[in-house]
């Protein structure tokens, strides 16, 4: 009997739904680990439908061609086994399965045991949780499967142990958020520690609409140590071995270095962007430069995602809009090597006040006005977007959107928001880094008090707290659900935080409105983060 096993890890970057796109990855892996003289390689979690498929998972021909890619994987007759992840039906229920394949044969399909169904994940709803953790004896090693939720928990290892696994494979789909490569790694590796059992966990990669899977996957020793970690934000292709009568699993390779801090959040919305936009056929990216913070940010993403050829701005200037910014837009455009285009707003702003000067005649200046100047601006991106096919990025950051400082149909408007998810404090703190790269965001654009220019020498300040003291009001109620009294006990000012509370709970149809956007956070707005537009819970705290 054999004492030693190569095992391969494919960390592939799939599309959700194409199933023929998907295989075909697949089996450039397969071919991969044959020419690595591989014993066995594993997939993440549903590698050939994607994850997550959602609704797709409720139309009996997805499983078709689910079925028919199992079958030609079968075809294949590798000398590799392969662990694959898929979805399968039996007797009228859904399961989220593993197959282990070896020379045309099934020789042990895996059920996902523990289904998450909180913050992202909602798998109860289309799967049915299996209780049976079979083992596989492949070339004289006892190998259990073990899907990615299966080993957050200890009971599922702790099984597997008993009944005799020397080697957990561990497909996995798990969605990124900044500060979670530790946790994950901490749980894979107690797993391993507390059974003395190695551990190779496979990660997928790539932006799926708002989410991102940074890949990383990783394998661990039998002691709980990480041996190998694979590319973050990029596809990738490892081996380890595994010594049985020894016990011990060992790297072929060195790991992937990882990114730190602001630049792993960069990579993540860079992926999160190439992704969206090349995912679904788009030619390119389109977006309104303000010469302000966040279009200059949300510029350098799509110029570092898409290539400077695939990205176009539009600066729309209006009497209240400065010289500086005009200039700083420019400067952007010609940093990063765009083409760029300057229209006025004035006219069509003006088109619009005079058609409807007897609706509005004796009324005062107030956001109504701002608001039309949002929207002409949006309306010209969307024109530009129908005509050339080119996606409109939108440029609000977490902490507008959280208070709905930002206009329905205006600055909204769009296909897909780039810092949803990014509070303001953040997107400083990017700017900064991308500058550390080459300059392209010029220092005043960094320095100068952020503003809207909707209105005479109009700062955020005016209508907002100051940033700091807004995002940390805004991550304690929406990312960890404090209470008033929590965060005033936090050392903020009460009426400031009440305000805020207000703003949130009032702009809930304003965010069900908006693009999807870039989860980076714990708590994202969209998928994540699902409170009802009417609700009177806030009334009873005045």
């Amino acid at each position: 009997m054999r004492k030693q096993m190569r095992i391969a890890l494919a960390q592939n970057n799939y599309i959700v739904g194409d199933i023929r796109h998907n295989l075909a990855l697949i089996k450039a892996s397969v071919h991969q680990a044959e020419n690595a003289s591989a014993d066995i390689v594993v997939f993440s979690e549903l590698a050939l439908s994607g994850y997550p498929p959602e609704d797709l998972l409720l139309r009996p021909d997805l499983f078709d061609l689910v079925e028919g890619a199992l079958e030609e994987l079968k075809s294949l007759q590798s000398n590799v086994a392969m662990v694959v992840g898929h979805p399968r039906r039996s007797h009228g229920r859904t399961y989220n399965s593993a197959s282990f394949i070896h020379k045309g044969s099934v020789l042990l399909c895996y059920d996902k045991q523990l289904l998450p169904n909180y913050s992202v994940f909602d798998e109860k709803r289309y799967f049915t949780p299996a209780s049976d953790c079979p083992i596989i004896n492949f070339k004289g090693i006892n190998i259990s499967i073990l899907i990615c939720e299966d080993l957050w928990f200890k009971e599922p290892a702790q099984v597997a142990k008993l009944a005799g696994a020397e080697l957990i494979l561990s497909p996995n789909a798990s969605p990124y958020y900044y500060g979670k490569a530790p946790v994950r790694g901490a749980e894979m590796a107690s797993r391993a520690k507390e059974n003395s059992v190695p551990v190779i966990y496979v990660n997928q990669v790539g932006g799926q609409d708002e989410l991102i899977f940074d890949g990383c996957s990783s394998a661990y020793n039998s002691c709980g140590e990480s041996v190998f970690t694979a590319a973050e934000m990029a596809e990738d292709f490892g081996c380890v071995e595994f010594d049985k009568a020894a016990n011990r699993l060992t790297s072929m390779q060195e790991s992937s270095q990882q990114w730190d801090d602001e630049e792993e959040i960069w990579q993540a919305l860079v992926l999160g962007v190439r992704d969206y936009v090349n995912k679904n056929g788009f030619p390119g990216a389109l977006l309104g430069l303000s010469g302000g913070i966040d279009s200059a940010v949300t510029l350098a993403v799509a110029v570092d995602a898409l290539g400077k050829e695939n990205v176009n701005a539009v600066m729309m200037p209006f009497k209240y809009t400065s010289s500086m910014s005009i200039e700083d837009a420019k400067e952007e455009a010609e940093a990063l090597g765009i083409e760029f285009d300057i229209i006025s707003i004035e006219p069509i702003y003006e088109a619009f006040m005079q058609q409807m000067s007897q609706q509005l005649a004796g009324t005062e200046l107030d956001t109504t006005e701002q608001n039309i100047q949002a929207r002409c601006r949006g309306t010209i991106l969307m024109g530009l977007s129908n005509k050339f096919g080119r996606l409109v990025l939108t440029t609000g950051n977490k902490s507008e959107v959280a208070v709905g400082y930002c206009t329905l149909y205006g600055d909204m408007a769009g296909g897909f928001d780039v810092l949803k998810d990014v509070s303001k404090t953040m997107v400083y703190k990017l700017a900064r880094y991308r500058n550390t790269v080459s300059a392209v965001i010029p220092e005043r654009v960094i320095t100068r008090p952020p503003s809207a220019e909707l209105a005479p020498d109009q700062k955020d300040e005016d209508n907002l707290p100051p940033y700091d003291i807004l995002d940390g009001i805004l991550e304690a109620y929406v990312e960890h659900d404090s209470s008033i009294s929590d965060i005033v006990a936090l050392g903020y000012d009460e009426a400031t935080v009440r305000r805020v509370i207000r703003l949130v709970d009032i702009n809930e149809h304003k965010r069900r409105q908006a693009p999807p956007g870039i989860r980076i956070s714990s708590r994202a707005f969209g998928r994540d983060r699902r409170y009802p537009i009417t609700s009177g819970f806030g009334r009873q705290f005045k």
